[in-house]
């Protein structure tokens, strides 16, 4: 989160315990605030819509639509985030802001039209009534375009603004909700409606916000598309997470514990509300790892840069990397010890908790909880380890880490949805994530001893091969771009860039 650093510096400056806590909240307001903000949303509507009578049925179908435009929204999203994050970064590092919100309306013109026609055929053969899919793309594209703005958002400083349109939007769509659930006019459609207006409404503010930090902008719209040539590893590095980490769900809708629902939406309770309930046991280390991150790595890490770009002597360049490096392991290790705490807490007493809770948990559900615990918290330290191989720009580390961790993840649960226990499900996700660490630890251990290369010779070389498909797909989109504007060229126009500067301190969004 560009310029959070800044806001959590200061109030870890400040002695006492009451501070300290602040800082902590803080980080943890704007990393996982609209997180838990938004699954609290569709869990309020789930217990709405038994306050309101809704059959079973319909409750289910309502999830099976609230989930499946979920994971579509997403699986579209992520194959342009991270290249959508380093070109935001590197136009702010330019000094371009006016290119910024250009790339956003180019990222939507390409996105939307992908989940219309992809998604589109498969609620045309769902079975589910022609209302029900209207609705269900709908609540996709809406969630397609809030994605998206997430990486622009990172680049604003009024936080305050930001939680404050999450928090307001997600409390009217529970409240309207519950209105209509007194009312007894609680309905499926009704219902969705409420979660489409509480995201419609924030997609609004949302906008706004950008408005008014970055400039209305100039250029083609298009221009982004040529990341994906310069860093097509990023991409895929965000679409293997995503595979990796969702993967596994939408394997068990078919098989032993799936329910089929209507047409070809199917549901698998028995592991769906176990992962959920896991994966909170994560959120301690995301916390952890954007205070470490911003207000002890960064430092370091941009000082190092700096002595690059500011010609420093080559024995300030290595203090600086030693000094980087150490602050590096102590702070990955904190988190990891962290993330080992809450697994173990989660793993003794969740079961506790979830028969407390009217989540209708049975045993079986409670291995399989148990089981996710340990692989999320895998995970999760992988995931970190990852994102600082990105700070130090090894995209071929990463893209293979990733691709393993959705291979394996994936292609492990198959084989125990066709042959293995179900009291063991979930060991397929844990089998990804214990190789995925497993990589990353190694290719990190790697990736330290050889930062000079990294951050001099790959980027040097990278620099020469900008050009290729997607940049002439570029250039196409853009001469349709300026033929339907009356042929009016703009100031901008798509082509490759040359060689950048070899190292430059540069913050992920």
């Amino acid at each position: 989160m560009a310029g959070i650093g800044f806001s959590l510096n200061r109030l870890f400056q400040k002695k006492g315990m009451l501070n300290l806590c602040r800082a902590y909240a803080y980080a943890g307001a704007v990393a996982i605030g609209p997180m838990v903000m938004g699954v609290c949303l569709l869990l309020g509507i789930s217990f709405v819509s038994q306050v309101a009578g809704m059959p079973q049925n319909e409750r289910e179908i309502m999830n099976c639509m609230l989930t499946y435009s979920l994971l579509v929204s997403l699986f579209v999203a992520s194959f342009f985030n991270m290249i959508l994050t380093r070109y935001i970064s590197d136009m702010l590092y330019e000094g371009r802001r006016e290119r910024i919100m250009p790339s956003f309306f180019g990222a939507l013109a390409v996105m939307l039209p992908l989940c219309c026609v992809g998604y589109g055929i498969v609620l045309m053969f769902s079975g589910v009534p022609p209302v029900y899919r209207i609705v269900s793309l709908w609540f996709a594209l809406t969630m397609i375009v809030v994605w998206t703005q997430m990486n622009y958002l990172s680049a604003l400083k009024d936080y305050r603004a930001i939680a404050m349109g999450f928090g307001a939007s997600m409390m009217s769509g529970f409240l309207l909700a519950l209105l209509l659930a007194m009312g007894r006019r609680g309905t499926v459609l009704s219902l969705m409606f409420c979660v489409i207006l509480a995201y419609g409404a924030m997609m609004i503010w949302y906008f706004v916000l950008m408005l008014g930090y970055f400039p209305h902008g100039e250029g083609s719209p298009f221009t982004f598309l040529q990341w994906f040539d310069k860093c097509r590893a990023l991409a895929f590095t965000g679409i293997f997470v995503n595979l990796g980490l969702y993967g596994h769900l939408v394997i068990m809708y078919f098989g032993p514990l799936h329910r089929k629902i209507m047409g070809l939406f199917y549901a698998a309770p028995s592991y769906d509300i176990p992962s959920l309930t896991a994966f909170f046991s994560i959120l301690i280390t995301t916390i952890s790892f954007v205070t470490s991150v911003e207000v002890r790595f960064y430092p370091e890490y941009r000082q190092y840069y700096s002595l690059f770009n500011d010609k420093g002597s080559i024995s300030d360049i290595e203090a600086a990397e030693d000094r980087m490096v150490e602050v590096l392991s102590r702070e990955l290790t904190y988190c990891g010890y962290r993330q080992i705490v809450s697994t173990i807490l989660f793993v003794v007493f969740g079961g506790f908790i979830m028969d407390i809770l009217p989540l209708g948990m049975m045993d079986l559900g409670k291995g399989i909880f148990r089981i996710l615990c340990v692989g999320y918290g895998l995970y999760a330290i992988a995931n970190a380890m990852m994102l600082i191989l990105l700070y130090f720009e090894d995209y071929v580390g990463s893209v293979c880490a990733t691709g393993a961790f959705a291979l394996v993840a994936n292609a492990v649960t198959i084989w125990q949805m066709l042959y293995g226990d179900t009291a063991y499900f979930g060991v397929g996700f844990m089998a990804g994530a214990i190789v995925y660490f497993l990589i990353v630890f190694f290719r990190m251990e790697w990736a330290t001893r050889r930062l000079p290369y990294l951050l001099l010779g790959r980027q040097t070389a990278s620099a020469a091969s900008a050009r290729g498909p997607l940049t002439r797909l570029a250039d196409l989109m853009t001469r349709i771009d300026e033929k339907a504007g009356g042929g009016e060229k703009k100031e901008f126009a798509v082509r490759p860039d040359g060689p950048r500067r070899a190292v430059r301190p540069r913050r992920k969004q």
